[in-house]
C-alpha cells in the first residue's frame, strides 16, 4: 500500500490510499481510500507507518536518561569483597586509603590497567562504571592511588596473619612455590637478571613466592629480587608459618628444585615440627637406580611402591610411575633429539663449504654452544671439535639411561606412613598444580601482574599484594560460581573417579558435561571467569531525568537477567547497592 497525490487541474489534489500488485507482465493498482480531506500531518504520520518509519508516531518523551553506567560486575565482585570481609582485614574502619586500596583490588580483577588507566576509570569525567561512586573516588586521581599502595605495604603482615588463621590450622597442608614476572624499567633495586620463566632472558625481573592451603586459596606473598633462587626463599615462608602464624605443626609442600637436600639438613629440620613433602631431582633418581633401590619390577602390579635408601634416613619415599608421562616424555625427547642434530649438522655443514668455511675452536665452540644451551640435549652427544672440522655422535648410554627412569618420579617426605598413606601424600604433592594454576591466573589469564612498571621498592611490593588479594577475591568467586563456569563444581565425584592417584585427574561427569554440551545443569550456557562478568557488566545503573519542570534525577536499574539473578544468588550478593 501507498499514498497516491493526484493532480486536479479547477480543485486541490486527490490524496488516494491505494494499493499496487502485478499481474503477470502487467501492472495494476486500485483505490482504498480517499483520504483528500485528512489533516497534513495526520497524512503524513500514516505515509511514515506505509514506510516504516514510526519515530514520528512516538509520543513526547516523559523523562530521559541522563547517564548509563555498568554497573553488574562491580557489584558482583565488590559484593564478594565486602562478603569476605577483606575490606575489614585491610583496616577496621573506613578511610579514602581503604576505599583507594579495594577500588584496585575490584579493578584488578574486572579489568586489569595500569594506576593511571584505573584512576581515570574512577573519576567523575569518565565513569566507566560505579566503582568511583560507590567507594567515592570519582575526585581522585592516579596520585591517591599511589599514596593507597604506599599506606597499604606496612599492613601485609597482619592482612597475612588474618588470611593464615583463616585458611591455615594445626596439621595442614600449606603449599609454596616461586615464580617470576619481567620488569619495564632499570631503576628499581629488586630488578635484576635471573631465570626467566617468562621466556623474557632480555628482561630485567623479579620474584615473588606465593603460600597456598591445600585448595589453592592465596594466604601471603613474598617478593625478592629476580637473580634470588627457588632454595634460598624457603627461611623467609618458614618464618612466616613458624613466628607470623604461630603454627607449631604443619605440612609444608614444596617442588624439587624447592625443598632441595640442603635446605631440609640446615632450615626444615632445624625448625622442628615442620614436616615437608617434595621430590627426587634426576640425578638422585639415578642413584637410587643405581643402588638397586629403584627398579622397574616394583611397577609389576602396582604403579606405587614405597621403597627406601640408607642416603634418606628417616624419610619415606614412594616410587610412582605413570605410563602417559612416560610417552609424552620418550616424544619430547626424541624431538628434541632430531631437532638437536638438525641444527648440529647444519654446523657440520658449514664446517665443509668450499666458500668461507666456518674455521677455528672458538667459533665452532660458540655455535656449538648456542644450540645444546636452546634444546638443553648436551649429555645425550658426544662431540668432537677441532680448528678445522666438528663431528658429533649420539651417546646412546645416556639416552638409555633415561629413558629407563620415563614416567618415574618419586616423592620424598618426613611424614610418617600413620599420619600419611602413600597414596595421600602423592595426591599432597601433586596439590602444587593449584599454585600453578593460581600463578596462571596472576600472571597470563586473569589479573595480569606483568609487565611491572613500578620503580620503587615498596611500590612493586604493594603491587603484587594487591594482585595477591584480588586473586584472593577471584579465586572465591569462582569456587561460589562453579556451576556457571567451565570450572569443574564436583571434585569429589573427579577424585571418586580416579583409577589411581598416579594417573592424570580427570574431570567430574559434570564438568565434562557441561564442557560438551556448553550449558549448565539448569540449560544456561557455561561462561568462562572473563564472560561471565562481561555479561554482568551489562546490568547498568541508569541516571533518570522526568521530563517536568523542576525535575528530580533519580537512579533505576536494568532488570537483571535470569541468568545475572542466577549469578547474584550464588554469590549472596544484592546488586542494588
Amino acid at each position: 500500500m501507498y499514498i497516491d497525490v493526484v493532480p486536479n487541474r479547477k480543485s486541490r489534489p486527490a490524496i488516494l490510499l491505494r494499493e499496487g500488485w502485478r499481474e503477470g507482465p502487467r501492472t495494476r493498482k486500485r483505490t482504498l481510500a480517499n483520504l483528500t480531506d485528512w489533516p497534513p500531518a495526520q497524512i503524513q504520520a500514516l505515509r511514515a507507518v506505509l514506510q516504516g518509519d514510526y519515530h514520528l508516531l512516538a509520543p513526547p518523551p516523559g523523562f530521559t536518561i541522563a547517564r548509563t553506567r555498568p554497573h553488574g560486575h562491580v557489584a558482583a565482585v565488590l559484593g564478594t569483597l565486602r562478603q569476605l570481609r577483606l575490606d575489614t582485614l585491610i583496616a577496621p574502619q573506613r578511610c579514602p586509603e581503604r576505599d583507594a586500596v579495594v577500588a584496585m583490588i575490584v579493578a584488578r580483577v574486572l579489568e586489569p590497567r595500569s594506576k593511571l588507566a584505573s584512576a581515570r576509570q574512577l573519576s567523575s569525567a569518565t565513569l566507566s562504571s560505579t566503582l568511583g561512586e560507590l567507594l567515592d573516588l570519582a575526585a581522585g586521581d592516579e596520585e591517591q592511588l599511589y599514596r593507597a599502595m604506599d599506606w597499604l605495604l606496612p599492613r601485609q603482615q597482619p592482612i597475612e596473619q588474618a588470611l593464615a588463621q583463616r585458611h591455615l590450622s594445626e596439621g595442614t597442608l600449606a603449599l609454596y612455590d616461586l615464580t617470576s614476572t619481567y620488569f619495564e624499567g632499570r631503576c628499581c633495586p629488586l630488578a635484576r637478571y635471573g631465570y626467566s620463566r617468562d621466556g623474557k632472558r632480555d628482561k630485567l625481573q623479579i620474584t615473588f613466592g606465593l603460600l597456598t592451603n591445600a585448595a589453592g586459596c592465596p594466604v601471603a606473598v613474598e617478593v625478592f629480587a629476580g637473580n634470588t633462587a627457588d632454595p634460598r626463599t624457603l627461611s623467609s615462608v618458614i618464618a612466616k608459618l613458624r613466628q607470623r602464624f604461630a603454627l607449631t605443626r604443619i605440612v609444608l609442600v614444596g617442588d624439587r628444585g624447592m625443598i632441595t637436600s640442603a635446605r631440609i639438613k640446615h632450615e626444615l629440620l632445624p625448625a622442628g615440627g615442620l614436616d615437608w613433602i617434595t621430590a627426587l631431582r634426576a640425578p638422585q633418581l639415578q642413584q637410587l637406580r643405581a643402588g638397586g633401590a629403584l627398579q622397574l619390577s616394583l611397577f609389576d602390579d602396582h604403579d606405587l611402591a614405597e621403597i627406601s635408601d640408607p642416603a634418606y634416613p628417616g624419610e619415606r619415599l614412594v616410587a610412582c610411575r605413570n605410563p602417559l608421562l612416560a610417552q609424552q616424555r620418550a616424544r619430547k625427547r626424541s624431538e628434541l633429539l632430531a631437532a638437536t642434530e638438525q641444527a648440529l649438522n647444519r654446523i657440520v655443514a658449514a664446517t665443509q663449504r668450499a666458500a668461507r668455511p666456518l674455521r677455528g675452536k672458538a667459533r665452532i665452540a660458540l655455535r656449538v654452544g648456542g644450540v645444546l644451551g636452546r634444546y638443553k640435549m648436551r649429555k645425550h652427544f658426544r662431540l668432537s671439535i677441532e680448528e678445522t672440522a666438528f663431528s658429533f655422535t649420539r651417546d646412546e648410554d645416556s639416552i638409555a639411561q633415561e629413558a629407563a627412569l620415563d614416567g618415574i618420579y618419586v616423592i620424598r617426605t618426613s611424614v610418617p606412613a600413620a599420619a600419611l598413606s602413600d597414596e595421600e601424600a602423592v595426591r599432597s604433592y601433586k596439590l602444587l598444580a593449584q599454585v600453578e594454576q593460581a600463578f596462571r591466573s596472576l600472571k597470563s589469564v586473569d589479573l595480569k601482574v606483568r609487565p611491572i612498571h613500578h620503580r620503587l621498592e615498596d611500590r612493586v611490593r604493594a603491587h603484587v599484594l594487591l594482585c595477591m588479594l584480588a586473586y584472593y577475591v577471584e579465586f572465591q568467586m569462582r569456587q561460589t560460581l562453579a556451576p556457571m563456569l567451565f570450572d569443574d563444581d564436583d571434585p569429589a565425584a573427579a577424585q571418586a573417579a580416579r583409577a589411581s592417584v598416579v594417573a592424570p585427574a580427570p574431570r567430574s561427569p559434570s564438568a565434562r558435561r557441561k564442557a560438551t554440551t556448553k550449558l549448565t545443569a539448569d540449560h544456561a550456557p557455561v561462561h568462562s571467569f572473563q564472560t561471565l562478568l562481561s555479561d554482568l557488566a551489562t546490568l547498568a545503573k541508569n541516571t533518570i531525568v522526568p521530563a517536568t519542570p523542576n525535575p528530580v534525577p533519580f537512579e533505576l536499574f536494568t532488570t537483571p537477567t535470569p541468568l545475572q539473578q542466577r549469578a547474584f544468588d550464588l554469590l549472596a550478593v544484592n546488586y542494588q547497592m
